[in-house]
């Protein structure tokens, strides 16, 4: 048994919600929404290190399939929070009047993706399984791997101090989103691609729900199957220590 996986995940979807106040006054629709993704994809992860801590059996399913869909669309949703992060510094930068900033708020809310049926994993959970083939790559893949590249190149021109630091944490950010992309697309397509040649191949029995007690899975998978679940508590992390001490904070916790 893990309970190191329950203490921390919820720990972090707990830290994450401690700038909440100011960015919600503020309206930070990029900060809010990487609050909303980090805490409720930590919580679950708490929840699923519960239930399955030590076991691989099939409970809840209906919590699973919720969930993993959950799972693929945070993949998306994180790293398009982190380009909506700098769209709006960039904003700040180069529009001049409230209403056009208002307008421009709408474009930073993104939308998250569906995924497959799920596997369980003993000690993690519930699991989200993708059919790895070439609709795949074209279809989630690459629209990640580019909201990842624009958030990289998305620069802007405010010098003051403040928005050099945020314009920093958001760099890190989207360099920490890159590296959790990398380790999952690596995990993803070790096995290669696999052949698509119909609709009713790839959906054969759909509803399968495979079971993965940690003594049948390979040392190496499992190593990195620990790694890729820990990027996302450490995201929680990184997040609050970036905006849990910044001015805005300086300023909440004074008197």
């Amino acid at each position: 048994m893990h309970p190191e996986l329950a203490i921390g995940a919820f720990l972090a979807s707990a830290l994450v919600l401690v700038p909440l106040p100011w960015h919600w006054r503020a309206r930070n629709t990029g900060t809010l929404s990487m609050i909303a993704q980090l805490c409720f994809s930590n919580l679950t992860y708490t929840i699923d290190s519960i239930i399955w801590s030590g076991n691989a059996d099939i409970v809840v399913p209906v919590w699973c399939d919720i969930v993993t869909k959950s799972q693929v669309g945070a993949t998306a949703a994180l790293p398009a929070c982190c380009l909506s992060l700098a769209l709006q510094l960039w904003r700040v930068s180069s529009v001049s009047n409230t209403t056009s900033k208002r307008k421009a708020s709408i474009i930073d809310f993104d939308y998250t993706t569906q995924g497959h049926r799920f596997d369980v994993i003993e000690d993690i959970g519930c699991s989200p399984t993708t059919y790895v083939s070439l609709p795949a790559v074209f279809l989630f893949y690459v629209p990640i791997a580019v909201v990842v590249l624009l958030t990289l190149n998305k620069k802007s021109a405010f010098t003051a101090r403040r928005y050099v630091r945020l314009m920093a944490i958001a760099i890190v950010l989207a360099l920490w989103e890159a590296t959790v992309i990398g380790i999952i697309f690596g995990i993803t397509f070790e096995g290669g691609l696999q052949p698509c040649a119909s609709w009713a191949d790839v959906h054969f029995d759909f509803s399968r729900i495979d079971q993965f007690p940690a003594a049948f899975i390979p040392s190496d998978v499992l190593v990195w199957t620990y790694i890729s679940w820990w990027t996302i508590p450490i995201s929680g992390y990184s997040f609050f220590c970036f905006f849990a001490f910044g001015e805005g904070a300086k300023k909440e916790y004074g008197p």
